[in-house]
């Protein structure tokens, strides 16, 4: 097995951080510094920053439908934190794709690096679709600039909207921080509710008051 799929499989960091750990000269193979690209058996001693790895009996992943309120983060400090809502047997688990404290919906929390990679790199362009309240009704004019790009000071973003007055639905295919809330307050709109739908192939769905995981 590549040494940054172990890495990622033991610890539930992403590829790109595993690689980054190997580079950095924190990876060790039978006490010998690993290097990109080596190979590592399951007989193999693998330590992180001198601690040993050890690959799980299985990789994990759930759908967690995150309120508003809380932050997706170990150390909320001072906020609730996603993991005060799970069990304490899937604390291990890490989200992928994160939810500021004041948005709710689909989250994805898994220990496979691999997974979480696939889902969250930009290079793999997975979409995304949000339901989004604004504070007023959306002009024809800044619906039009939000779909071409707006600028902002990480670069330009583009949504696409459908919907209509204050209710949108938005798809996107990348995802930076707070992007969606601060592209609309560039035009001089608030969101007023975020909920993320869809991330990928994994959707909430609504029937009534009930809320169903779709997998």
């Amino acid at each position: 097995m590549r040494i940054n799929k172990y890495v990622a499989l033991a610890t539930g960091l992403s590829r790109r951080a595993a690689d980054l750990a190997i580079s950095e000269g924190r990876i060790t193979i039978n006490e010998q510094p690993a290097s990109l690209g080596a190979n590592a058996q399951e007989t193999d001693k693998v330590c992180l920053n001198g601690r040993e790895l050890h690959l799980p009996a299985s990789t994990q992943t759930i759908l967690l439908n995150k309120p508003v309120g809380y932050v997706c983060s170990r150390d909320g400090q001072g906020s609730p934190t996603i993991y005060e809502l799970l069990p304490t047997a899937l604390h291990h688990l890490k989200p992928v794709g994160r939810l500021d404290k004041d948005s709710s919906g689909v989250l994805l929390m898994t220990n496979d690096g691999n997974f979480a990679h696939r889902l969250a790199h930009p290079g793999f362009q997975k979409e995304k679709r949000y339901r989004v309240n604004l504070n007023k009704e959306l002009r024809p004019a800044d619906q039009k600039a939000i779909e071409e790009g707006v600028p902002l000071v990480d670069g330009p973003s583009r949504l696409e909207l459908k919907g209509s007055k204050a209710e949108w639905e938005v798809t996107m295919h990348e995802g930076r921080n707070r992007q969606i809330r601060r592209t609309f307050e560039a035009g001089g709109y608030d969101v007023v509710t975020l909920e993320r739908i869809q991330f990928g192939p994994y959707s909430l769905k609504q029937v009534g008051n009930q809320r169903f995981i779709n997998i």
